[in-house]
């Protein structure tokens, strides 16, 4: 692959497909977004697709003499480069854990695999879904310069979305440092491959930030908290009449289990 001499000292990775390139001997621009019809460049077609032997149409000169203009697309790509490399040590993290300490536990699905979905910045911060043989969660991720490493593992927060408010759990690992999760789905046994996984968790990022599911998610904590006083009631009452504590489950529905519209099954 060529180099171009005037763009980032030859580090083409940092070039997004929408950078505009100019030549640095008659400063004539390269536009993605128009092509060249001097040589039939559809388009759309970003400049590092252009033909090894494209060159200047006013001078001839070839593309390694073509530097960045402006790019409206490097935000996005350090971006990516930022959430890439922050889900790369999620991943790996629970790679290990699914390896050294999961592998046998029975409730794991093996037909899954650690797999972190539908990443993007939310208020400064990375948030998106991450899938293991064993949950998939909500995870969000401290920002840039961001200190997470002092999060008191266990300690519980609500985090608000467009479609209502969830609770979220602090943790942290040797790898990932400080973060928050929400679950979703725990164990995983009603999915039956990893495309079906994937499939939900893009569905859940989609939903998380649609205003119309607020209600839903609303009424889920009401139908929660009422069922929650039911059974603290009925447990006094047990306690009452010295009678043997027995379990109760609640049949309640969970904000997580809506915002997923059941999609799991």
């Amino acid at each position: 692959m060529s180099t171009f001499e005037g763009s980032y000292l030859g580090a083409n990775d940092k070039i997004s497909p929408r950078a505009v390139m100019e030549c640095k001997i008659c400063w004539t621009p390269y536009d993605p977004e128009e092509g060249d019809d001097t040589r039939q460049v559809l388009p759309g077609t970003p400049f590092m697709h252009l033909p090894e032997d494209w060159s200047c149409p006013n001078c001839d000169a070839p593309k390694a003499q073509f530097l960045v203009s402006h790019d409206p697309g490097s935000d996005q790509m350090a971006e990516a480069a930022m959430l890439s490399k922050k889900t790369s040590a999620l991943v790996t993290d629970f790679n290990e854990v699914w390896h050294a300490k999961m592998r046998d536990v029975p409730i794991v699905n093996k037909v899954l695999h650690v797999q972190a979905v539908g990443w993007r910045v939310h208020e400064g911060r990375p948030l998106g879904i991450l899938i293991s043989p064993w949950f998939m969660n909500l995870i969000q991720l401290p920002a840039e310069g961001e200190d997470w490493s002092d999060l008191m593992a266990g300690a519980k927060e609500h985090l608000t979305f467009p479609s209502g408010d969830y609770e979220f759990i602090s943790n942290v690992r040797e790898m990932t440092g400080g973060y928050k999760a929400c679950s979703l789905f725990s164990p995983m046994g009603d999915f039956k491959s990893q495309a079906a996984a994937v499939e939900v968790a893009e569905a859940v990022m989609v939903a998380l930030f649609q205003e119309e599911h607020r209600a839903e998610t609303d009424r889920s904590a009401d139908i929660r908290a009422t069922r929650e006083a039911e059974l603290k009631a009925a447990e006094e009452a047990e306690q009452a009449a010295a009678e043997p504590e027995v379990p109760i489950l609640s049949d309640a529905p969970t904000r997580r289990a809506i915002i997923s519209a059941g999609m799991a099954d």
